[in-house]
């Protein structure tokens, strides 16, 4: 009996032990906003995508996932934007207002001071909220109807439904690992038996908690999309006036100049090395050997004619 119960032990480890590892790390485990769990966690879990919860009849004994290639996929979809508004505080109000009536929630808010060119302080600042992933698009456009400025807006997808799919395979196996050590423990006779099987048992436990965790992290992010809005004072990004002078239109023309002479300067250049270089060495290259061989005939002549001194008498 106790051979036998080591044998049935070990298959059982050899079976999940292979899952354990790569469950711990398959996904990152992120706790959302405490309001998050606290007021919306039945909602969140009747969003999650029923496509994507496979029942027994997906998965072969092996625990391998026989899901037909054409499920739905599961994708999580963030945005992230930076709009300049006349009002920063009550653009946040708004914001959060809206999180709220599409059926979302505040994740952070951050509201700021800062200077504007003129020195006046002036308020900016930050929120992150999450909306059902069917919304996203309306809160995107809610969010820049009414701004001065949309400065940059960016969207990203990420597709989980692979991990997702697998994480779920990898829980149906551990289940059922731990009912079969259940059924054993109950089984087992001897004290040291019930602690071997519990042992083991624990570990089974431990790996199912996690699994579980990481698959409701992919459920709550793929039904909940994250919206980061960077919220900038409009008094910020004015331009520098005067008494009715604008030094930066100045300072912009001078700039321009300077990008027009060093154009001007960059073009003289390529041409008169690929144009007249070439052209000035072909002229006067010939000149200057003529030149050379004048002058070389010239001194040739003159060392001819030159009077002979005659040898001195000796004395």
């Amino acid at each position: 009996m106790k051979r036998t119960l080591y044998i049935v032990l070990a298959a059982i480890v050899l079976l999940t032990a292979c899952g354990s590892k790569r469950a711990y790390q398959e996904a990152p485990m992120e706790v959302f906003d405490s309001g998050y769990a606290a007021g919306a966690s039945p909602e969140m879990e009747a969003r999650a995508p029923e496509a994507l919860m496979p029942d027994a009849a997906g998965y072969s004994e092996d625990g391998v996932s026989s899901l037909p290639a054409a499920q739905e996929r599961l994708v999580i979809q963030n945005a992230d934007l930076s709009i300049v508004v006349a009002d920063p505080k009550a653009k946040m109000d708004a914001v959060a207002n809206l999180a709220e009536q599409l059926g979302g929630f505040v994740v952070s808010s951050n509201l700021y001071q800062t200077y504007a060119h003129s020195g006046v302080k002036v308020p900016e600042g930050s929120i992150t909220i999450r909306v059902p992933a069917e919304q996203l698009d309306a809160a995107l456009e809610n969010i820049k109807a009414d701004a001065v400025e949309v400065q940059s807006e960016t969207r990203s997808g990420e597709d989980v439904t692979d991990q997702y799919v697998d994480l779920q395979s990898r829980l149906k196996a551990k289940e059922a690992a731990e009912q079969k050590l259940t059924e054993i423990m109950d089984n087992a006779q001897k004290t040291e038996d019930v602690l071997a099987v519990y042992a083991q048992l624990q570990t089974i436990q431990s790996d199912i908690e996690v699994l579980k965790g990481q698959i409701k992290y992919y459920e709550q992010s793929a039904a909940f999309s994250a919206v980061s809005v960077q919220i900038i004072a409009e008094e910020t990004i004015k331009p520098i006036e005067i008494g009715g002078w604008k030094p930066q239109g100045v300072a912009r023309d001078a700039i321009q100049d300077l990008i027009y002479y060093l154009q001007g300067f960059v073009d003289f250049l390529i041409r008169f090395t690929l144009l007249i270089l070439p052209v000035l060495i072909t002229i006067f290259l010939p000149l200057y050997l003529v030149f050379l061989g004048l002058r070389a005939l010239y001194r040739r002549r003159k060392a001819k004619k030159a009077p002979k001194t005659a040898p001195s008498d000796e004395a």
